[in-house]
This record gives C-alpha cells, structure tokens and sequence, in this order.
C-alpha cells in the first residue's frame, strides 16, 4: 500500500499525469483491484488516446475479467493508435496479444 500511498499524493499534485495514473493502475492490479485500475486506464486512453501502453494492459486485465469483447476492442484500438504513433514495438506487443485472445 505504500507505493499507492506515494502515487496518490503525487497525483494529488499533477492529477492529469498519465504516467503515474498508468503506475497506479499497475499497483491496483497487484492487489486485486481491478475496477479502480480499469477506470484508471479507461481515463487515461480517453482523454490522451496516444498514451500507448495503457492499451496493452487495460486490454489484459478485461481479458483476465473475462470481457472479451472489450479487451479485443482495446487491442484494436490499440493497434490502430501505435500504427499512427509509428511505435512499431506496442504495434506487434497488441497484435501479439489479439492473436492469441481472437486465434
């Protein structure tokens, strides 16, 4: 609890900060709280679409929530912003994980 103790003060400072609200997401996810970590990710990709690496994970954890629908969604949508991005890394990270989920 420490490390989102921390998290959540600098936020309190920066509250828009993608990089410690997707850090935060992370720590939710490790102790089992999965909604607050999807909000999280979810607020991220709405309002910075670009924010690459919130895809992968929020995609896997609805994965892991068993709403396949939406994770494949997420990974599509994904892809489609690392293809814009030219970040050809979390492009084939996406695809990698849609093909296993949809194949």
């Amino acid at each position: 609890m420490e490390r989102i103790d921390k998290l959540k003060a600098f936020l309190q400072a920066t509250p828009k900060d993608n990089f410690l609200r997707h850090a935060l997401a992370l720590e939710y996810i490790k102790i089992e709280e999965n909604l607050q970590a999807r909000v999280l990710f979810e607020d991220i990709l709405t309002e910075s679409p670009d924010y690459i690496g919130s895809y992968y994970h929020l995609a896997k954890l609805l994965e892991k929530l068993e709403q396949t629908d939406l994770a494949i969604k997420w990974y599509e949508q994904g892809m489609q912003a690392a293809k814009k991005a030219k970040d050809n890394h979390a492009y084939n990270e996406l695809q990698a994980a849609y093909e296993d989920l949809v194949y």
